[in-house]
């Protein structure tokens, strides 16, 4: 899964980034609207974490501007303001969720997780193929009843090729979902990341390598 944070004030932003960072999602950061923007137009998010109160472009006007361009992103909308009509508002204009600071970083975690399972098409909570059972909400997955240890970024290829259903995923695709947007050795980290994961997964193989296309789980 995606996400991009948007928010002003630099150490919650990197705090917000790196949790979800830890917990197997890619992260971008944005420090103001026009930011924002910027990244939502060159980059598909799965869901944006937004400060309500932004400098320059208000985050309002992001949300309005989200809705408007038709994007899929989902936006959990975050602001200091906890008053019924402040949470009226923010969901009007478009926001999916609104969550009021302070906040514990566990209930974050929750409502950016459900939001991404709520994304176009929903995504299922359990995905199960090839003897492999992957749990997105509980970040665990297994084969043929066998735990899996994986890092974060094998745990999000993983969650990549299972969501595709047995369709190959391009490198580039692959970057795409799961690596953040500055990372200067994606290319070769995905190859990297793969030939961990398919050791880890064990035989028979299931990763399979489409010459000059990408990768897939084998049915």
């Amino acid at each position: 899964m995606r996400v991009l944070v948007v928010e002003d004030e630099a150490f919650l932003a990197e705090m917000i980034a790196e949790g979800l960072r830890r917990d197997a999602l890619a992260v971008d950061v944005a420090a103001d609207g026009t930011e924002a923007l910027r990244k939502l137009n060159f980059g598909a998010y799965d869901v944006m974490v937004l400060d309500r109160d932004l400098p320059g472009v208000h985050g309002d006007e992001v949300c309005r501007r989200v809705v408007r361009l038709g994007l899929e992103t989902r936006i959990l909308m975050l602001t200091a303001s906890g008053t019924v009509r402040d949470r009226v508002d923010g969901l009007g204009i478009g926001a999916d969720d609104y969550l009021t600071k302070p906040f514990a970083y566990d209930e974050l975690l929750a409502r950016v997780l459900a939001l991404g399972r709520r994304s176009r098409p929903a995504l299922p909570p359990v995905i199960e193929r090839a003897g492999i059972v992957l749990d997105t909400a509980r970040r665990q997955a297994d084969r043929h009843g066998r735990p899996l240890h994986l890092s974060r970024k094998e745990f999000a290829v993983l969650e990549a090729l299972l969501r595709a259903d047995g369709a190959v995923v391009s490198g580039e695709d692959l970057i795409e979902q799961v690596w953040e947007e500055h990372t200067s050795y994606r290319t070769n980290a995905v190859r990297v990341t793969l030939s961990k994961l398919r050791a880890k997964l064990d035989d028979p193989p299931v990763v399979e390598t489409v010459p000059g296309v990408g990768y897939r789980i084998a049915s």
